[in-house]
């Protein structure tokens, strides 16, 4: 195998780009906090600190982090530069949140329902939001950064399928967007946007982990070795179609008994149809409730899910071997009761030893971040692709 060191220039190209990362994380730090996160000596940090100030890829502040010594100052990513308005979009709703050039939330996170059964209606509601966004904040270049559901090729920014879309034919929303309002767009699955909320903005994070949406559909996305796994075909981790009964009902992707047909919100909808269907359909607030008051059905339908979850996660888990998982979406209101059942499942596991080391053992617990949060997880999309990036991007 052919192996081959780092010359100087890679490995003054390696510290600036980790001195970046460390930026993107804080956000301010002193010269002696970047010394002790990067394990280099003062003077090192120093040199590429200097070389990033004149950059323009950070500023300096007088700003002490310390009272004790002498004051030099810290460090920040520079507060110009283009501000992000973060989109999760889907046929019925639309959240965003607006970020500033560091990516820190600026205002509160917003919502609106929709109703659209054509992707033109879509891009017109996405359009009319970004456009009153701007209104409001005159004067800044804002770009926009899309989370969708379901299968999105993040280099050309087409949404390949929307599962709850009137339409199944694949839409170039990054081209058609870019088109419309003239700025830069980023596109990727609503699962790696938690995925990146969780890498950025949990200062507790493993560099290994997993998370799982449960809302709709049943999502999920994998960071291994501290990056995203994406796979060739952009559907790496799509867990909700393992298939977990092989004569069970049809799924939209075409096959039968995938996880999705047995454990998301969506089958639970339809599960509330088939047991009276003449009442009108219910809605999710509707189900919840039943279940809060102790419906038994319900309760039954929500332990049959909790162990197929957990189930298709022990078969990922024997895989992978990843020990932190998160879960998100609105079936975690199903609560600690839900996400037991769920581990149960994976006690099985001969490889993960929860008794002897419990440090190591798998860990699924309730994502900690708020729905804010978890919107500017997919700003860091420009973070992540410097390339495409203006000067304060990690490179």
């Amino acid at each position: 195998m052919n192996q081959q060191g780092l010359n100087n220039s890679q490995v003054r190209r390696h510290n600036k780009a980790l001195f970046m990362r460390l930026m993107w994380r804080y956000k301010r730090l002193s010269k002696s906090q970047l010394a002790q996160l990067s394990g280099l000596t003062i003077p090192a940090t120093s040199k590429i600190l200097q070389e990033l100030i004149d950059e323009a890829k950070i500023d300096r502040t007088d700003l002490a982090l310390s009272h004790r010594g002498h004051n030099a100052g810290s460090f920040q990513l520079p507060v110009s530069g283009p501000w992000t308005l973060c989109m999760c979009i889907t046929p019925t709703r639309i959240e965003y949140q607006l970020a500033d050039a560091q990516l820190v939330a600026r205002g509160e996170c917003q919502q609106k329902t929709i109703a659209v059964v054509a992707p033109e209606a879509l891009l017109t509601e996405t359009e009319a939001l970004w456009r009153k966004v701007c209104q409001q904040w005159p004067g800044k270049k804002i770009n926009l950064a899309l989370a969708v559901h379901g299968q999105v090729d993040p280099t050309t920014g087409v949404s390949q399928h929307m599962p709850q879309a009137a339409w199944k034919a694949p839409v170039e929303l990054k081209y058609l967007l870019e088109e419309r309002l003239g700025i830069e767009v980023r596109v990727d699955n609503d699962c790696i946007m938690l995925a990146l909320a969780e890498k950025w903005l949990n200062s507790n994070q493993q560099r290994e982990f997993c998370v799982i949406n449960v809302d709709y559909g049943i999502g999920s996305s994998f960071v291994i070795n501290g990056e995203i796994f994406r796979g060739n075909l952009y559907g790496s981790g799509q867990i909700g179609h393992t298939i977990v009964d092989p004569q069970g009902a049809r799924c939209s992707c075409g096959r039968q008994g995938c996880l999705e047909t047995v454990a998301s919100l969506s089958a639970l909808k339809q599960a509330a149809r088939s047991k009276n269907s003449e009442l009108p359909p219910q809605t999710n607030r509707q189900l919840f409730a039943a279940w809060q008051k102790g419906e038994p059905w319900i309760a039954a339908w929500v332990n049959h899910a909790a162990e197929a979850i957990g189930m298709s996660l022990y078969n990922f888990l024997n895989t992978l071997n990843i020990n932190q998982i998160w879960l998100y979406g609105r079936s975690c209101a199903f609560g600690e009761s839900w996400r037991q059942t769920i581990i149960r499942q994976i006690d099985f596991n001969p490889f993960d030893p929860r008794d002897s080391l419990k440090s190591r053992a798998t860990n699924i617990h309730f994502g900690e971040l708020d729905r804010a949060s978890q919107l500017l997880g997919i700003g860091y999309l420009y973070v992540e692709n410097p390339s495409l990036h203006s000067a304060g991007s990690p490179s």
